[in-house]
């Protein structure tokens, strides 16, 4: 990472783990922004941009998934579940409606900090390459570096970093069938988690679904039984 200062909202309504949450990411330069609801949340996002929000599942009023559905709506900020919720039903519907990451409390500082260095890094605010990647296929122009998707008339298609980091991995690698172990390796992703399977399955979902939306004639990802996913365009790279 470089030495930009990023800024983290915890939204948390336990005013300890926000405490916790904070002093671990300050210690390690980040700043940090709270909130103890929606409602609150809504007021910092009137006068702040984070670069990740860390979201609490329980909350009074409108709950996490809520708010995680509302703020994938209309923007591709990421964002990160920590729940003391660690069933598979509740990771699954997270990620589902659109979350990036899903940790369980109590959590490993190191490895939460970890966490969110990765979310930022697969969300392009890490350092960025010296060269250009830009790709197109069918209708669309992909611009690795930027981590932006394009249709041909020049509308933004809105990935979040996790469906961004799905998206890239397929097209440095098309007309090629992936197992879920290559994806979770290629997105850095623990392949020794047995949730992480449901997780590509469920990002899988999310990336057709959009493609789809841009290009309704499109049919661009197949399931392969027993092997996989395989992007199906002819892509080029263009620069």
């Amino acid at each position: 990472m470089d030495n930009e200062k990023h800024t983290i909202l915890i939204v948390d309504d336990d005013p300890e783990i926000r405490r916790l949450v904070g002093d671990v990411l300050r210690k390690e330069g980040f700043g940090i922004e709270q909130a103890m609801s929606g409602r609150d949340m809504d007021a910092v996002l009137e006068r702040v941009k984070p670069d990740a929000v860390v979201l609490d599942l329980m909350l009074p009023g409108e709950d996490g998934l809520s708010i995680c559905r509302r703020l994938r709506a209309d923007d591709t900020l990421p964002i990160l579940f920590l729940s003391a919720r660690g069933d598979e039903v509740d990771r699954v519907v997270g990620l589902e409606i659109g979350a990036d990451d899903y940790i369980v409390k109590p959590f490993a500082p190191r490895e939460f900090v970890a966490r969110v260095r990765a979310l930022l890094r697969r969300s392009g605010q890490g350092r960025q390459p010296v060269y250009s990647r830009r790709f197109s296929f069918e209708g669309f122009l992909a611009d690795l570096d930027a981590r932006q998707l394009y249709t041909d008339d020049d509308q933004v298609v809105a990935l979040t970093s996790a469906e961004f980091d799905l998206f890239s991995c397929f097209i440095l690698r098309p007309r090629r069938v992936l197992s879920r172990e290559q994806i979770l390796d290629w997105t850095n992703r623990d392949a020794a988690n047995p949730l992480q399977d449901r997780r590509v399955d469920i990002l899988i979902g999310r990336l057709r679904k959009k493609l789809a939306a841009a290009h309704p004639q499109g049919n661009f990802i197949t399931t392969v039984r027993n092997s996989g996913y395989l992007f199906t365009a002819r892509v080029k790279q263009i620069s």
